[in-house]
């Protein structure tokens, strides 16, 4: 079997539909809680759901499993709760990359862009400790997902018990289906299309950096299919074990996004300038653009899907279908 933490989740069920879609005995560690989550699992035969807080006692029975993707996390940006943080994205995947290693199972995380905070450090997606030590995050989040990269970077140089094969994902800027719970924190292409499709023209932030045209903050939008297709490639190719940036390697400015938005749906183009959030301000990326030389090196050939394509496709085959936006 397969265990997929946050596997309700946004990421987590695009790879459990993927892994369901070849036949496999998929379990769902998460809390589905009210709402409209269930319904990104609801067309999957999936063999279970675990609560995360019965997880030490279901791996405690030594179930028969072939790998562990673990992309469970508190993922807000503006979370504030230290001790939650700490607990859910430091803790738990430091007990699960434990549990790999002792049990001989491959250990797949998420980790994140967020690690990079503004940039200016670049985009290299380096486990080397004093690589790790130059990154300044920008938010509780994003230093949470790399002290355990660079938790990871220690356990290596110490030489401590590690999984037979492990791979930390710093996923960029992902869009696609099943986001619809995500709130705040889900894509600009969904909160953009349901503007649109409430009959207002879509806002974008202004800048508030000279030299930045307003809308033209760039990011390296990733559609989630290409994440996906990334961890299964890195579950079969064992030899892979590393940090990796998933992303496109180009980066976009949210204007395009727009754009290929109103394009999808067949729209002129209405776009409004808001001022930037304060509880956003001096914590906001302003470029984002991954380094994709590493994971191309190692020989994922998988080709990326273009920002007007894949914007098409999910507006398309998912956000139009009122009845069901799921994958």
């Amino acid at each position: 079997m397969h265990i997929v933490t946050g596997g309700a989740g946004f990421i987590g069920s695009n790879l459990v539909a993927a892994l369901c879609a070849r036949g496999e005995e998929v379990v769902v560690v998460d809390r589905l809680r009210q709402g409209v989550k269930w319904r990104n699992l609801a067309k999957h035969p999936i063999a279970g759901i675990v609560p995360p807080e019965d997880l030490p006692a279901f791996l405690a029975r030594r179930p028969p499993v072939r790998a562990l993707f673990h992309m469970g996390a508190v993922s807000a940006t503006t979370e504030t709760d230290g001790d939650l943080v700490a607990r859910v994205n430091i803790a738990l995947p430091q007990m699960l990359w434990d549990w790999c290693a002792e049990a001989g199972v491959p250990f797949i995380y998420a980790s994140s862009a967020a690690t990079y905070g503004d940039g200016a450090q670049g985009f290299e997606d380096d486990l080397r400790p004093e690589a790790l030590a130059r990154l300044r995050p920008l938010n509780l989040y994003g230093w949470s997902k790399l002290a355990f990269d660079r938790r990871v970077a220690q356990m290596l140089a110490l030489g401590r018990p590690r999984p037979p094969h492990w791979a930390g994902l710093r996923f960029f800027n992902v869009y696609g289906p099943n986001e619809h719970h995500k709130g705040r924190m889900a894509s600009v292409v969904l909160h953009k299309f349901n503007q649109i499709m409430r009959g207002e023209a879509a806002t974008l932030f202004a800048s508030d950096r000279e030299g930045v045209a307003d809308g033209e903050q760039k990011r390296d939008f990733v559609h989630v299919r290409d994440c996906v297709a990334a961890m299964l490639w890195l579950e079969a190719n064992p030899q892979a074990s590393g940090l990796y940036n998933i992303g496109t390697g180009q980066a976009r400015s949210f204007l395009d996004l727009v754009r290929a938005l109103y394009a999808a749906l067949g729209r002129n183009a209405e776009i409004r300038f808001v001022p930037m959030p304060e509880d956003l301000k001096g914590r906001y990326q302003y470029f984002t653009e991954a380094r994709m030389d590493r994971l191309r090196g190692a020989g994922f050939a998988h080709p990326p899907t273009p920002l007007e394509e894949g914007v098409r496709a999910y507006v398309r085959e998912v956000l139009l279908n009122a009845e069901d936006p799921f994958a």
